[in-house]
């Protein structure tokens, strides 16, 4: 990305085998994040920054000091490199792991990518999946373990209702998430047609389209004037965690995942919703595992997502496309 609304393809350099715990590997596919859009709009500064964070592929090379994932292996890894052995990494919190390495400052939207902490970072399928199978493993490395953290923030499971603040790609997947906890009843927000039915094919039982305090209200008439127990944000602005917040009802839980941009939440607001917040980065490694194994069953179809697909050499397109809101996100193939 040259800069906002500047996005170009280009050759470079086949990356190498840096550090002995790197991995070089080959996508398979990779594709354009919400949060990418962020610089896009002018709303993070970028100057010829190499783009992407999301990747699943097959492993090309390892360094010599790599044991968990060989040459031929096909990986699914995390938006954060982490060595998955530090404290942090071993209490879940792989995302604040105190070797983490962001892939974003690497780029992702490649056909080839150097992926540090290899041993870590990298999760091995139990062979070449199915074609099919690829989106929704895709969807992994990312947004569908960005929605699960969220949910599980959120303490999302049976007997609860869940409301989920933000139609993209994270809170479909929030949505998912929150089915497949059990929750007993789940609340998106949602103003679009085809994001409302994907909501409801991932579990969703209520929809709301009214946004801010009118959507609180809402919120507070389905769950007889109390609010949701289990609140997911997936935005990132001021007034979708003032609505996340508001929708909780006393004692729930909030889980906010949306990347936060200007957001602040005064003290006596705070110290009056009497709930629990939780979130920030997600720490995919620690769902990959389980996640994976969901996919390659076939239980759980998050790669439906995508609802564009362009080959790499296109990705500017995709870059537009989400940013006019044409798609919820795009799929980008090699």
């Amino acid at each position: 990305m040259y800069g906002p609304g500047d996005v170009r393809v280009e050759d470079r350099e086949d990356p190498r085998i840096m550090e002995p715990t790197d991995a070089i590997i080959r996508l398979a596919a990779t594709c354009v994040c919400g949060s990418d859009l962020w610089p896009y709009r002018g709303a993070e500064p970028v100057d010829h920054q190499v783009m992407g964070h999301e990747y699943v592929g097959v492993v090309q090379e390892v360094g010599s000091e790599v044991r968990n994932v060989k040459v031929g292996d096909f990986v699914v890894g995390s938006f954060w490199a982490s060595d998955n052995t530090c404290e942090i990494c071993q209490a879940g919190y792989q995302a604040y792991c105190v070797h983490r390495v962001p892939m974003g400052t690497i780029g992702t939207q490649s056909e080839l990518a150097r992926i540090p902490l290899a041993d870590g970072t990298l999760v091995a399928t139990a062979g070449m999946p199915d074609p099919d199978l690829i989106p929704s493993l895709m969807a992994a490395s990312d947004v569908l373990g960005t929605g699960w953290f969220a949910a599980v923030a959120a303490e999302a499971g049976p007997g609860k209702t869940v409301a989920v603040v933000g139609d993209g790609a994270v809170g479909l997947l929030g949505i998912l998430a929150a089915s497949q906890l059990g929750a007993e009843r789940i609340i998106a927000f949602s103003r679009h047609a085809d994001r409302q039915a994907l909501a409801r094919e991932f579990g969703s039982t209520d929809i709301v389209a009214e946004r801010g305090d009118a959507g609180v209200a809402r919120v507070k008439e389905l769950t007889d004037g109390l609010g949701a127990h289990s609140v997911i944000e997936a935005v990132g602005t001021q007034e979708a965690m003032m609505q996340a917040i508001r929708s909780t009802r006393p004692g729930g839980h909030v889980g906010f995942v949306g990347v936060s941009h200007d957001v602040a939440i005064t003290g006596d607001e705070l110290f009056m919703a009497g709930v629990h917040i939780h979130g920030g980065p997600a720490p995919v490694r620690q769902y990959l595992p389980e996640l994976i194994q969901l996919i390659w069953d076939r239980k759980i179809n998050p790669g439906k997502v995508f609802d564009l697909t362009l080959p790499l050499e296109r990705a500017a397109e995709g870059y537009l496309a989400m940013d006019q809101r044409t798609a919820t996100k795009v799929l980008l193939t090699l």
